[in-house]
Formats: structure tokens, sequence, C-alpha cells
């Protein structure tokens, strides 16, 4: 989906705007969804220059449907806008849609967003050597990656990551399911904590299938 011009922004990142590491797999991430939206509905050939306002629109209202806050929307939204921003710059496109595209409305009292480098700062403080530094790293990826609720997070179980579609199922209230797309680095981080700090722990009776394990092997809570 997209690689050819997947590849491209991604030079863009390195060279033009001097982006790496997490930042640059963020914005590479919310461009993917919007290919993977068009694929799920029935467009798995169509290419940027044949993506519309009204399209940009709908993959809004997809991820809200999904679950996904404002907040999320907006920081995907972001990365979208940055993605036609390059191809208009290398005259791929005649315009970008996503300059007709307002993000959602955030309200006065909610906290402000964290910038993709304050994200980054954020997840590289995380130390790797500490006994669930992996854990700690793998938790704020899927976080950020997904723009779960902290409730949703540590009720996850291992049965239902779907890695192969790149998708996680999501409990929330009600017990109402909902399946979730989530990034290639956070998926990469589980399966790190998986094979690491989760595999080293004696596990209690009952709390095999839990994703993340406290220290005494079992699940965190709020």
């Amino acid at each position: 989906m997209w690689k050819p011009w997947l590849k491209g922004f991604a030079a863009y990142l390195r060279l033009e705007r001097s982006l790496s590491g997490n930042t640059l797999q963020a914005y590479l991430s919310d461009a993917g969804k919007l290919a993977l939206f068009l694929e799920l509905n029935g467009r798995p050939e169509a290419t940027p220059a044949e993506v519309g306002a009204e399209d940009i629109r709908h993959f809004l209202q997809w991820l809200n449907e999904l679950g996904l806050g404002p907040r999320t929307q907006a920081r995907i939204l972001s990365g979208v806008k940055a993605f036609f921003k390059y191809l208009l710059i290398e005259d791929l496109i005649s315009h970008s849609p996503a300059d007709e595209i307002e993000g959602p409305r955030l309200g006065r009292k909610m906290p402000e967003v964290l910038s993709y480098e304050e994200i980054q700062a954020m997840l590289e403080s995380i130390d790797l050597s500490h006994p669930l530094g992996h854990r700690n790293r793998a938790m704020l990826e899927t976080l950020y990656a997904s723009g779960l609720r902290v409730s949703e997070l540590v009720a996850l179980r291992i049965s239902d990551l779907f890695e192969e579609l790149g998708f996680i199922r999501v409990t929330g209230k009600g017990d109402k399911q909902r399946l979730v797309p989530i990034g290639e680095e956070a998926l990469r981080q589980i399966a790190l904590y998986r094979s690491h700090q989760r595999r080293l722990q004696k596990i209690q009776k009952g709390e095999e299938d839990i994703l993340f394990l406290n220290r005494r092997g079992k699940r965190l809570t709020r």
C-alpha cells in the first residue's frame, strides 16, 4: 500500500525535516492508516493522487467509529497533511485534499496535545535496562499508536493481538469490543517485551493471557 510514495516521504522527512526514529515512523504510520482505510473500503489500488477531501472526511469518521479520541484524530490528520504537503512539493499531486479538512474540535478544557518531538523524547527517556523497561516502552508505544484509554490498555490480552493484520481488539466501556489499528513500531516493542521480560516472569495462574503484567506476574490496575 503506497510503498513508493511512503518511501519518498520517509526520505523527505529525514533529509528536509531532519526527523528520525519514532517521529518519522509516526508520520509514516499516519499516512499508512489512510491507505489501509481505502483498502478496507474496496479501493486497494487507489493512489494518493486519487484521494479527495471527502475520502479524508470519511477516514476521520472511521477513526472516530474505532473509538479514537479527538486529540488522536487531530494528530493523525497532522501526519496525513504532512504527507500530502510532501507530494505537492514533489509535484506528485496538483493540490492537497487535506488542506480542505479541519481537524476535530478539541474543546477548551482538554490538555494540550503533545508534539511528535515531545512524544519521542518521552519514549527515549525509558531505561530499557530496567527490569520493566521493555514493558513500559511497549505500553507507551501502544497508547501513542492506538489512542487507547489506560483502562483499555491494561485489559489487553495476547489473544487480542492480530499482528499480521496490524490491529488489536479493544474492550471498552460496557464490554463493547472494537478493532483498532496499531503501528509497526508498537507491535515491535510488544514483541520485544514478550521475548524478553515477560518470557522470564513467573506468571500467576489465570493471568497467562494478560499482555502487560506487573513485577509479580499479575495484571496491572489503573
